[in-house]
Order: C-alpha cells, then sequence, then structure tokens
C-alpha cells in the first residue's frame, strides 16, 4: 500500500525536519568518535539512547503530519479505507522501533 497523494510540506516544516535530521546525524558521528576512542561502553549507550529518542521523535512528528493531511483528506474525501490501513500499517511498524 502506498498512497499516491502527497501533501507537499510548508518550507518551514521542511527546515525543522532537516534541523533535527542534522543534529541526529551530528549525534551519529559523535557516536562514531566515542567507539574510535575507546570511551565507556555506558556512555556510548546513553549517547546511542539520545539518537533513538530523536530519530523516534522525527518520526512522531512526521506521523502527525501525515494524519492531519494526508489521513485527513483522504478521508474528507470519502477515500479513508486505503489510507487508514496504510496508517495502521506505518503505526505497527514505527512502535515495532
Amino acid at each position: 500500500m502506498h498512497s499516491q497523494k502527497v501533501h507537499p510540506r510548508s518550507e518551514k516544516e521542511k527546515k525543522q525536519l532537516n534541523d533535527r535530521l542534522k543534529r541526529v546525524e551530528g549525534q551519529v558521528r559523535g557516536l562514531q568518535n566515542m567507539v574510535n576512542e575507546d570511551r565507556y561502553c555506558i556512555d556510548i549507550l546513553v549517547q546511542l539512547t539520545a539518537v533513538q529518542a530523536a530519530l523516534k521523535k522525527v518520526g512522531f512528528d512526521i506521523l502527525e503530519e501525515h494524519t492531519k493531511g494526508c489521513v485527513s483528506s483522504a478521508v474528507k474525501s470519502g477515500d479513508q479505507t486505503e489510507s487508514i490501513e496504510e496508517l495502521m500499517q506505518v503505526i505497527k511498524q514505527f512502535s515495532k522501533t
């Protein structure tokens, strides 16, 4: 299932998401440095948890945007079945992480 109807993000939304992803990218580079520097395992694990939380936040933001935009539009147009099924699948998948 893949919906063809895409609601473009505003420039502000793109900037916010990209800023968050750039921070995550920096955190991952920091993790690489920690490994290369033979840092204490617990310190690495704490940073890894922070990266996972940051990615999950980005995911929730996109999920919220999708629900309020794409799914809401599909419901209003009476074409909600596929959109809701797709949403439920991605929520199940996302909640496994």
